[in-house]
């Protein structure tokens, strides 16, 4: 008979140590190691007995591959998810506290069940007054929704398993949720990862859908095991700032459909409202007349053309160790940029403080955007504008070089729809007629030239 005994687990990456730490060896979080109970158990194996035999099937069904979905009547949702939901599939929200998860969430189900899907909205969180409070405000008290306030997972498993169970089930959130076998608390990686192994399984035997709402982590990342992410069938972030409006929803894993798509809302009284054209929402903000600094990207994401504004500041430092901040783009690509500027071009660039900022609160994570940045680090180095309605594409390579990146002409027929008239990118071998004017650049110094041609001087 095996003795009862202890073990210590990272909350944060579910490593397993025998004594207490206080930093996990496994990922270097500090205070995350928290102690665990292992009920006494016979270790078990396959036994003796033989197994059943699985039941095979052919690699064609013969009854056809698409998946039916459920439209949630929230269009930048269905297109973050594919198309739709897929019944007996799992989906992890994940994002900031108060970013709008719950809000989403219970305005998709409530669309839902005014078209006839039963749908049920089981929080751990919140009372169902609560829930009702919020759904008077979003407008929504007529729809037939089921509400539950509860973490019991064999209570929700046996709502899941009933001959009326809901198509859809909204569980806010997988943290609070218990499995009442296991003794340890909820929301430790024990507690995380056996309530949603109950909630898929079932999902997939019923054939329901299951919205699972996550806490994230100081670092941005889903609370508990990543081995929950590795679970689910599809994964969605929730971004924003909060001293923007705008909300993003990204798809970083998804069975059923594309990875690289997202989608734009922002945040009313009423609730999180669909953005069909982002492009014109995020440039909206952008100062009259020419400015220094200011260069528009014309991004992609996912089937998404996407203009940005990329606004970056240069100026001298009296520190021995320069500054730099970067918001909505990654630190080190930038670091390379700034290398290449200094090195091929012979701008003394690194010497001065930095400020990098992708308006609107989007975070750009195409390499296309090097261009665009390189464009305005270089006008606000110079203090001369980029040229009158233009924009920038193209990745810059570590010699200088400017390379061609994916679907540059979607990126200008988008731009040209948005009044621009000038794009900036890399020579293409084959490019269509575009509809505005292009101007191809092979190095980086023929746009460090473009600024100091400009209005003469020297940069």
């Amino acid at each position: 008979m095996a003795r009862a005994s202890e073990h210590y687990v990272c909350q944060n990456c579910g490593a397993v140590t025998r004594r207490w730490q206080g930093r996990c060896g496994a990922c270097g979080e500090w205070n995350s190691i928290v102690e665990e109970a292992v009920a006494a158990t016979v270790p078990k194996g396959p036994g003796g007995g033989k197994g059943r035999k699985l039941k095979l099937v052919p690699l064609d069904p013969g009854d056809g591959l698409e998946l039916p979905r459920l439209a949630t009547g929230i269009g930048e949702l269905d297109r973050v998810t594919g198309g739709g939901l897929v019944p007996g599939s799992a989906v992890l929200v994940g994002g900031d506290p108060g970013i709008g998860k719950s809000t989403l969430l219970l305005q998709a189900v409530t669309l839902l069940a005014r078209d006839g899907v039963r749908c049920a909205y089981v929080s751990g969180e919140e009372a169902t007054r609560q829930i009702s409070m919020r759904a008077e405000r979003l407008g929504a008290l007529d729809a037939p929704v089921e509400l539950a306030a509860a973490t019991s997972i064999r209570d929700i498993v046996a709502t899941m398993e009933a001959r009326d169970a809901p198509r859809v089930v909204v569980i806010d959130s997988i943290q609070t949720m218990f499995v009442d076998a296991l003794e340890s608390a909820p929301g430790t990686v024990a507690q995380v990862r056996a309530s949603a192994q109950e909630l898929i399984r079932t999902a997939k035997q019923r054939d329901i859908v299951v919205l699972l709402v996550g806490h994230v982590t100081k670092e941005g990342q889903i609370a508990g095991p990543r081995v929950l992410e590795h679970m689910v069938d599809t994964v969605l972030y929730f971004e924003g700032e909060r001293g923007h409006q705008f909300r993003i929803m990204r798809a970083v894993k998804n069975r059923y459909g594309p990875t690289d798509e997202i989608g734009v809302f922002e945040m009313s009284d009423a609730g999180l409202i669909e953005v069909p054209n982002p492009s014109e929402l995020f440039l909206s903000g952008r100062p009259g007349g020419a400015v220094s600094g200011s260069a528009v990207f014309a991004g992609l994401e996912g089937s998404r053309p996407l203009l940005v504004e990329v606004q970056a500041l240069v100026a001298s430092s009296p520190l021995a160790t320069p500054r730099r901040t970067v918001v909505g783009w990654d630190g080190n690509r930038l670091a390379m940029v700034m290398a290449v500027l200094d090195a091929r071009c012979g701008l003394a660039i690194s010497g001065h403080d930095v400020y990098l900022n992708v308006a609107g609160g989007l975070r750009i994570v195409e390499p296309a955007a090097d261009l665009a940045v390189a464009a305005a680090l270089v006008s606000s180095l110079a203090d001369r504008p980029v040229p009158e309605h233009s924009v920038f594409f193209g990745e810059i390579g570590l010699s200088g070089e400017i390379r061609a990146v994916s679907q540059a002409d979607l990126r200008c027929r988008e731009a040209a729809k948005l009044g621009f008239a000038r794009a900036f990118t890399a020579p293409a071998a084959k490019r269509r007629e575009a509809p505005l004017a292009v101007t191809e650049i092979d190095r980086l110094q023929a746009l460090v030239q473009l600024f100091a041609n400009d209005g003469g001087g020297d940069i």
